[in-house]
């Protein structure tokens, strides 16, 4: 759950770097950006934000304060310059955590206010923690084919390629930020998804 809350909050931070939201807006582009956050509530969201607010990352700033019924406007959450350069420091970390699959997804989502040497450590280091797995995975289904029923089996062939897709999908991520970056395109956008999606799969 630590690790969750923490990829929340610099969701959260990356996010409102771009332009203020309320609350509800800041709920839906949780859900749509990262794909992480559907089950999030507002009973999740909002003690995050109010800690944000706390340390000095947001402001909160009233959506109308002309209005003669204060108690009806909805609060707009802004990034503070303090928040910013958390923000910055956060995005500098290149680090294990970085890789995580609670938190890898949230940081490619913010891949565009990442510098570049960041990226590829990110990618390389997700990469490398994959094809651990993959190995392990292989070795066990070898160990293990005989002992497994055919159900069994397919679920652990199923995990297999998956993670091989990302891998794949992960090498072809390096190579281009090698060669100066991903361009965007539509089907790019469409392979990430179906490949964030593989990887949950995989993951459960």
């Amino acid at each position: 759950m630590a690790k969750r809350a923490e990829a929340l909050e610099l969701s959260v931070l990356g996010i409102l770097a771009n332009n203020p939201l309320h609350g509800y807006e800041l709920r839906k582009r949780l859900i749509s950006v990262t794909g992480l956050f559907k089950t999030i509530s507002y009973g999740s969201l909002y003690p995050i934000l109010k800690s944000l607010v706390e340390r000095g990352f947001l402001a909160e700033q009233d959506d109308n304060p002309s209005n003669k019924y204060p108690k009806r406007n909805r609060i707009v959450y802004v990034i503070t310059e303090t928040g910013k350069n958390y923000l910055n420091s956060l995005l500098k970390d290149s680090g294990p955590a970085a890789w995580d699959d609670e938190n890898f997804a949230v940081r490619m989502s913010l891949f565009a206010q990442t510098s570049a040497d960041t990226r590829i450590h990110i990618l390389q280091g997700r990469r490398s923690r994959l094809e651990t797995r993959l190995a392990d995975l292989r070795t066990n289904l070898a160990k293990g084919r005989e002992r497994l029923d055919a159900y069994t089996l397919e679920l652990q062939q199923h995990g297999l390629d998956a993670l091989e897709r990302e891998v794949r999908w992960l090498n072809e991520l390096i190579s281009h930020e090698q060669s100066g970056g991903l361009k965007k395109s539509t089907n790019s956008s469409a392979k990430t998804n179906n490949i964030t999606a593989a990887n949950k799969e995989a993951m459960q």
